[in-house]
């Protein structure tokens, strides 16, 4: 939806490295449990033999043929297609599973993945030149983007894409939107950027170095190339990162505004103003004693909110446009945060300042629901007990940390939980 350093050694590091798994948390697609997360490595997404799938291709390509897809294109798209049990089997066993942002930062900004990232700058710097130029959109951060989605295209996915799709289509459960990603799959194909045989990706059918779904490749993918084709599956990636700085910019990213910045609170800050419903200058900001993290004042980027992922444990970031225009390329807050540090360390920068700390992450719903019920039964309503957390959640954790003497950060964290259990 991306420099110096002691390159000979940290390339070559990097390049040797054993390559890092995509990172994608829990939005395209959602997330998985961890058995299920490790169980495609061992997958071989075979195409089996099953008659209810056969007559549902049946009946759908005349709904394909109604759409605009050409027979020969259909005809030839399922010519090896099959039934992937796999495929259904991993959509069913979504679960929600919460890592903690201190891990998931780890991996996201490793020393590999930034040394491999570094490398990638040289190695396409005339690439990511013109790229910046045509998009406006910085090159550390459609790099960051690449490696977070594809560790640099070595994680593309295998999975031929048509079966799976198709599969997911027949099997139901969410049908009607794999359906649609189906006839935008065929419709690719009957353009020309790919064939069948190359139109590989994940099980869910995100497709290349930048993970597009077919609907947003449709949409937002370029040739960059200029030979005809919208290939983001080749080996060579300029389409691919030419489509991702495409994307970002129609969703109106601002060249040279950082996507965040880190900074340090004041002793007794005001919490509640940590919300992304409160915007305001960082000539504000500053004005209520929020610094860079060197202590220096934050440079005027635009209007920007004080987010805290992890309450007042954790890091503080002041967020600016581009942080909602990283989240349009996957919504959760891990990932966007992930996208933004990684290239930030791709261009040169440190580590955080203020880690995150260790354990401390989203809970799932379940948790949310408790945590709702127990705040309620101890005396701070919530609302209702829906998992959501929303403005009467937050009032209710603020006035629980207020009378237990706690930073009233409004944050519902592991920590919190915990007290109240």
């Amino acid at each position: 939806m991306r420099i110096a350093l002691t390159l000979c050694l940290s390339v070559a590091t990097a390049a040797n490295a054993a390559p890092e798994r995509t990172l994608r948390p829990s939005v395209r697609p959602p997330a998985v449990t961890v058995a299920a997360a490790v169980a495609p490595l061992a997958r071989t997404y075979a195409r089996v033999p099953d008659a209810g799938f056969d007559a549902w291709v049946r009946r759908f390509r005349g709904r394909a043929l109604g759409q605009g897809v050409s027979a020969a294109t259909f005809d030839a798209a399922f010519a090896d297609a099959g039934f992937i049990p796999d495929s259904i089997a991993l959509d069913r066993n979504q679960a929600e599973f919460v890592k903690p942002l201190a891990d998931y930062m780890a991996t996201a900004a490793s020393d590999t993945r930034v040394a491999t990232g570094r490398a990638m700058l040289v190695q396409y710097g005339s690439l990511l030149d013109r790229i910046e130029a045509k998009y406006g959109v910085d090159r550390q951060v459609v790099l960051a983007v690449w490696g977070m989605e594809s560790n640099f295209g070595a994680r593309r996915g295998a999975v031929p894409l048509i079966s799976t799709l198709a599969t997911l289509a027949y099997e139901g459960r969410r049908g009607r939107f794999f359906e649609g990603q189906l006839v935008a799959a065929l419709q690719i194909l009957q353009r020309g950027d790919t064939t069948p045989a190359r139109m590989t990706g994940s099980w869910a059918g995100a497709m290349g170095h930048t993970q597009f779904m077919p609907t947003s490749y449709a949409a937002y993918a370029v040739d960059f190339t200029g030979d005809g084709r919208r290939d983001v599956w080749s080996d060579d990636p300029s389409d691919a990162l030419a489509s991702t700085a495409a994307y970002l910019s129609h969703f109106g990213w601002t060249t040279g505004q950082p996507w965040g910045v880190e900074v340090r609170l004041p002793e007794g800050f005001d919490y509640g103003l940590t919300a992304r419903r409160v915007t305001q200058s960082a000539a504000d900001w500053a004005a209520l004693g929020v610094t860079g993290a060197d202590g220096r004042a934050v440079p005027g980027h635009g209007p920007a909110s004080l987010i805290t992922p992890t309450g007042a444990g954790g890091p503080a970031f002041l967020v600016f446009g581009n942080y909602d225009v990283i989240r349009r390329y996957n919504n959760a807050e891990a990932y966007i945060i992930g996208v933004g540090h990684l290239g930030d360390r791709i261009a040169g920068a440190g580590p955080l300042s203020h880690p995150f700390p260790p354990g401390e992450r989203g809970l799932t719903r379940a948790e949310r629901v408790e945590l709702q019920q127990r705040l309620t039964d101890a005396g701070f309503g919530t609302g209702g007990a829906d998992g959501k957390i929303g403005p009467a959640t937050r009032r209710a954790i603020r006035a629980y940390q207020a009378r237990a003497g706690l930073p009233q950060d409004g944050h519902a964290g592991v920590a919190l939980l915990q007290r109240l259990r």
